[in-house]
């Protein structure tokens, strides 16, 4: 055996070959680039700002989210083309070039389809806006946050309860909005204090993505820090909770209470792991993201148990958003767009004094909890989503030239959407 070095579409591969392998046909059983989807308005020199993005397999359909258009982004998947660009949003804070902009105050940011549904939500500056898709068009916006001017940002959603978590990280302090999907209306807020310190107790340092899972029936959500955990923890709300609290004819808000074993409410800490994306992986296994913030930290990813808090593996994939897990595949995706050469943390921002950033794709093998192939994507490629259907994973990229620091990002220089085939 050799190890072998592949170059298509700016990907770069690394893998084990036997020495009479014939190159394209491994090439063609490798994950590749197929598809490069121009976005309206988004060239070399754009500074292309875009957040998460969410499949719908039965439509054959993926969805992100465009602060530059203001639109959400419909691409059809059967053709890897554009489909049509939803308006309503806010866009960013600073006009349409992005340049400068402030996230916190910017949007469209997380998206959900909701199943069994026509309705897509989507959060916003303000608002969850609700898109049909029979029309395509904003058909309802929920007040999150009165006019304060931050955004609501990543959700998740509930079917055991028709329950949508929609989490507010600029707030102060954050708080997550939780909607009743079946009449459309806020039911409670949770405010992230410090368990049992009440309202007026130290804010959390934000939050960034949630999940559901029906095994416990409660949300996760990452929390950027309390007095406890102050880079992380993982934040364990029972959604009975969140249902004994309020309803759409009388709205709570509530706090965070104090940690009683057996109530349901659980916190597991991070480490030094300034967490984001979150993904339920097999039987008791959740997957968290890291992108430590503090320089020449290694990039990770961890693995816990999603009822003890044990950590189970650690693996330096990190430095990314926006997680995926795939049961059909047993793989973890992860969209790392502040990856690195020596796979070690940038500090808070690419390039610089510090090191520059190669954007890269990681698909995860569980239970190995092991790379099995690292691809390099675009510049802040840091939202992934995956369709087990045609297996293919999407990713937006922005251009080459903005934002700064990244190493090599001339080989994919236009900004856009790449699509990869996964055999």
């Amino acid at each position: 055996m050799r190890l072998r070095r592949y170059a298509c579409f700016g990907i770069t591969l690394l893998a084990l070959c036997a020495c009479n392998d014939n190159s394209n046909t491994h090439l063609q059983n490798s994950p590749h680039v197929v598809s490069k989807i121009a976005i309206p308005n988004i060239g070399s020199s754009s500074n292309f700002s875009f957040d998460l993005g969410d499949v719908d397999s039965a439509r054959a359909l993926y969805v992100f989210t465009d602060r530059n258009n203001k639109s959400v982004d419909v691409i059809d998947i059967r053709t890897n083309a554009l489909l049509r660009q939803v308006g309503g949003f806010s866009g960013c804070n600073t006009g349409p070039t992005c340049a400068g902009a402030n996230n916190d105050k910017s949007g469209p940011n997380g998206i959900n389809f909701i199943p069994g549904t026509n309705f897509i939500y989507v959060g916003d500056v303000n608002a969850v806006r609700i898109i049909d898709v029979n029309s395509w068009t904003v058909v309802k916006s929920i007040n999150i946050g009165g006019n304060s001017g931050f955004r609501a940002d990543e959700g998740c959603y509930d079917p055991d309860h028709n329950l949508y978590m929609i989490n507010s990280p600029g707030e102060s302090p954050p708080f997550a909005t939780f909607i009743d999907t079946t009449t459309q209306k806020v039911i409670a807020t949770l405010l992230f204090t410090d368990p049992g310190s009440g309202p007026n107790g130290p804010a959390s340092a934000g939050l960034e993505a949630c999940v559901y899972d029906h095994a416990t029936a409660s949300f996760y959500t990452n929390n950027d820090g309390s007095s406890a955990n102050p880079r992380g923890e993982l934040d364990v709300i029972p959604a009975a909770a969140i249902l004994a609290a309020g309803s759409p004819a009388a709205p709570a808000v509530i706090t965070i209470p104090a940690i009683v074993p057996g109530s349901g409410w659980k916190v597991f800490p991070e480490g030094g792991c300034d967490p984001t994306g979150l993904a339920l992986g097999p039987d008791s296994e959740i997957g968290v993201s890291c992108r430590q913030g503090v320089f020449d930290e290694p990039l990770t990813m961890e693995f816990f148990n999603k009822v003890t808090g044990a950590l189970i593996a650690t693996t330096n994939a990190g430095g990314g958003d926006q997680l995926w897990y795939d049961p059909g595949i047993n793989r973890y995706f992860l969209a790392a767009s502040r990856w690195t050469q020596n796979g070690r943390s940038s500090g808070p921002a690419c390039g610089g004094a510090n090191a520059p950033c190669t954007p890269t794709l990681f698909i995860i093998d569980d239970p190995t909890h092991q790379v099995v192939a690292s691809l390099i994507t675009g510049n802040n490629a840091h939202s992934v989503s995956y369709d087990a259907a045609s297996r293919e994973a999407f990713m937006p990229y922005s251009s080459a030239a903005s934002p700064a620091g990244c190493l090599d990002c001339s080989q994919n220089p236009e900004g856009g959407v790449l699509v990869f085939a996964i055999p």
